[in-house]
C-alpha cells in the first residue's frame, strides 16, 4: 500500500512540474520576449513627415503636378521631389514613390518578399489651376 501512494505522489509531482514549465513558457511568450521588434509606427511616421513636407512645399507640389500624365513611376519622378525623399528617409529603409491620378489604383509593381509600408497624400494645385494627384510612398526595411 505504501508503494502505491509513492507512485501517485510521483505522478502528481510530474504533472505539477509540467504545468509550471508550460506556465512559464506561456508567460514569456505573452510578455513579448520572443517577438520581433515592430517598427511599423516609426516607418509610418517617417513616411507621413516626408509626404507632408512635400505637400506643403509650393515648389515640390508644382513639380509633381507638372511632371506629366499619371501614373509616374520612381524612374520618371521629378528630381526635386525624388531628392527630398532620398535625403529624408531613415537609413534602415528603402523607399519608392509613385504619382497617380485620383481615380486609378496606385500600386507598386515590384515583387518584394518584405513588409511594405505605404502612406499617401493628395497633391492639389493652387487657386488658379485645378489639378489633383495622389502621391504614394512605399517603404520597406533593408
Amino acid at each position: 500500500m505504501l508503494k502505491n501512494k509513492r507512485a501517485w505522489i510521483r505522478i502528481v509531482e510530474a504533472f505539477v512540474a509540467i504545468l509550471l514549465i508550460v506556465g512559464i513558457v506561456l508567460i514569456i511568450i505573452n510578455k513579448g520576449y520572443l517577438k520581433k521588434e515592430d517598427v511599423s509606427s516609426e516607418v509610418y511616421d517617417a513616411e507621413l513627415t516626408i509626404l507632408r513636407e512635400i505637400q506643403l512645399n509650393d515648389t515640390l507640389r508644382k513639380d509633381i503636378l507638372n511632371a506629366g500624365a499619371p501614373p509616374i513611376n520612381w524612374g520618371d519622378f521629378p528630381l526635386s521631389a525624388k531628392n527630398k525623399i532620398i535625403n529624408d528617409i531613415p537609413n534602415y529603409l528603402d523607399c519608392n514613390a509613385k504619382i497617380c491620378g485620383m481615380e486609378n489604383p496606385c500600386i507598386i509593381k515590384e515583387n518584394l518578399e518584405k513588409n511594405i509600408y505605404v502612406q499617401s497624400v493628395i497633391i492639389t494645385s493652387t487657386l488658379d489651376e485645378i489639378d489633383y494627384r495622389q502621391l504614394k510612398l512605399f517603404c520597406w526595411e533593408k
